[in-house]
């Protein structure tokens, strides 16, 4: 057995706008980066926390990464614990699956020191615990991307791929801008009327049946979140603004990524991709807030083992 191993989590794009808790999308840019090492004492154990936030608990059942190592190895009863360290990529309260990539990369990690390792997917319930550390809730919409690549349906206990036309690249779009995710879910408390429920289902099935047709039309009628974004906007500002610079250029949709504040476009081609990027970057400014892009494939790759 290995001593030790590294690996690293991609941020996400959690939602999609019409999945809200249900789809997601990985994304081929920053992500969290923890190493794993075996140790004889029987627990987990966070030994460094550093990167562009260091400001989190060292406690392993109050810490994404390490509640969800502790979650492995309650199941796997390896005999061993393990260390853990930390580096941060992706700043909390961004929209990009911060606290999820943690937990992500820890358990790719953890999982590699393991007598005989699991297949990625099954590692999938144990990152839904420690992603509920953060977030109070249940939901896969960041890990199951994060964990497998792509554009990903997670459930309570599974996660199916969703195939993508090719060429459909994603522009994400980060302010310098923090929503807390406990204080957006809270903007979803009231009932909805159930003809909005029924406006959104639709749109859903449509955005679905478009990625399994391979029709880019269908994804344009359906990439349109009339649930959850209506709700949040008022936590961004320019929101309106940036979201309509992106389909002016082009977007086959464009809402908010996660809880926020990053807003993300899909659109036919890295081109139109970058150009709307750029757009949306000066649409953000315009509102005082400085930005950055990534532009990518929807199809991006999920965690890996890095050495």
């Amino acid at each position: 057995m290995i001593e030790r191993a590294t690996a690293f989590a991609p941020a996400s794009v959690g939602n999609v706008g019409v999945g809200f808790d249900l789809i997601g999308h990985a994304i081929d840019g920053p992500g969290d980066t923890v190493t794993a090492i075996r140790d004889d004492h029987p627990e987990v154990m966070i030994e460094t926390i550093e990167g562009v936030i260091t400001k989190l608990p060292l406690e392993a059942e109050r810490n994404t990464a390490g509640r969800a190592v502790q979650s492995l190895l309650e199941a796997q009863q390896p005999g061993f614990g393990i260390k853990l360290h930390i580096k941060k990529g992706i700043p909390l309260g961004s929209g990009l699956g911060g606290s999820a990539a943690s937990a992500t990369a820890a358990l790719v990690a953890a999982n590699a020191l393991l007598p005989e390792p699991l297949p990625v997917e099954q590692l999938y319930p144990h990152a839904l615990v420690g992603e509920a550390v953060a977030s109070g809730s249940v939901h896969g919409d960041n890990v199951g991307p994060q964990l497998i690549g792509g554009l990903v349906m997670a459930t309570r206990d599974r996660l199916i791929p969703i195939p993508v036309p090719d060429g459909v690249h994603a522009a994400i779009v980060h302010p310098d801008h923090v929503v807390e995710t406990r204080a957006a879910r809270e903007s979803l408390t009231e009932p909805y009327p159930i003809a909005t429920v029924v406006r959104h289902h639709t749109h859903l099935a449509e955005f679905l049946s478009g990625c399994y047709r391979n029709d880019l039309e269908l994804i344009r009628a359906g990439l349109n979140d009339v649930l959850v974004e209506p709700r949040r906007a008022g936590l961004i500002p320019g929101f309106a603004a940036v979201k309509q610079a992106a389909l002016d250029r082009g977007a086959l949709g464009a809402s908010i990524s996660g809880a926020g504040p990053s807003v993300f476009g899909w659109f036919v081609d890295r081109d139109s991709a970058q150009g709307a990027g750029h757009s949306m970057i000066k649409a953000f400014a315009e509102a005082g807030l400085k930005a950055r892009c990534w532009v990518c494939p929807v199809g991006s790759p999920g965690a890996r083992l890095i050495n």
